[in-house]
Order: C-alpha cells, then structure tokens, then sequence
C-alpha cells in the first residue's frame, strides 16, 4: 500500500510521525491537496468507516494538520473517505486517548484492517512505543480486519463503546 500525507506542517516536527515516515521513505509528503493521488482518504468527519471491502486501492492517505483544519482539508482530497473505528492511541502524547491516534498510528490500523499486519507492524516498528499502538488495539484491529464491510465494522466498534 502506497502511504501519501497531506502535511501542513503546524505540528512539532521532533513529535511529527509524518515527517518520520517520509524519512524512512514509508510515505510521501504533500504539501498541496491537489498533489495528493486519490486513495482511500482517513478522514475522520467521514460518514462510511473503513472496512476489509475498501480494499481495492492502493494507496492510503492520511491528514497531518490540526483538528482545527482537519475537516477542511480532508474535504479537498479525492477518493473514497473513511473514518477509522474505535481505536485508542498508543503514542506518548494522547496515550489511552479514543479516536486520536496519530499519522503512523492512523496509517498502521488502515493497513491492519485492509488485511496488510505486516506493512502495519513495519509502521510501527520505526518508533519505540509503537509495539504499545499495536498490543492495546490487537483485539479490535483482528475483529475490524474480520469485518465483510463498513456495517460490521460499526456493528462491533458499538460494542466497544457500550463498554
């Protein structure tokens, strides 16, 4: 899967997983929506979650400026927007925190559901906590990459937060 950015550049950069990413050549920078392929865009305003069906494209494209911005932004990008489900960050900053994960952290669980945990565990393998992204979500991640489609995939992010 092909991992495009979206940047804005209004983040620490030393906090920034993006620019960590474009580093290790696991994922381009743009910092034009109109430079960005079409893809599966995260977008967490999105109205369809993501699901094993998405798995058609292959390119992923993920929203590196604030949540300010975000909706914006993400409304400037082509292809077929979908919110991630029930996650919990496992990076440093929002650590525990539901629905703020990250760039890597977003890009790792995409790439989990779409049936790809290897490219997922490479993403996280980059940052020292990134083990802690993939032990706090296992449970969730194989039961969402399980999931025929978007409806199953809410049908079960409910359960987790009815909890």
């Amino acid at each position: 899967m092909d991992l495009h950015v979206r940047y804005e550049g209004d983040d620490d950069p030393k906090k920034c997983t993006a620019r960590k990413l474009a580093r290790f050549d696991l994922a381009e920078l743009h910092r034009s929506p109109r430079s960005v392929p079409a893809g599966i865009v995260l977008d967490p305003y999105a109205e369809q979650a993501l699901s094993p069906a998405d798995s058609g494209w292959d390119v992923l494209v993920a929203l590196d400026c604030s949540w300010e911005t975000a909706e914006e932004e993400a409304f400037k990008l082509r292809g077929d927007h979908r919110a991630l489900p029930y996650l919990v960050a496992g990076n440093p900053v929002s650590y525990g925190t539901p629905f703020r994960l990250n760039t890597v952290e977003a890009f790792a669980a995409a790439c989990y559901i779409l049936g790809d945990r290897a490219q997922a565990e490479q993403l996280m393998s980059k940052f020292r906590w990134g083990h802690t992204f993939l032990e706090l979500n296992e449970e969730p991640l194989e039961r969402y990459a399980n999931c025929a489609n978007s409806a199953e995939v809410v049908a079960v992010q409910e359960e987790y937060l009815d909890r």
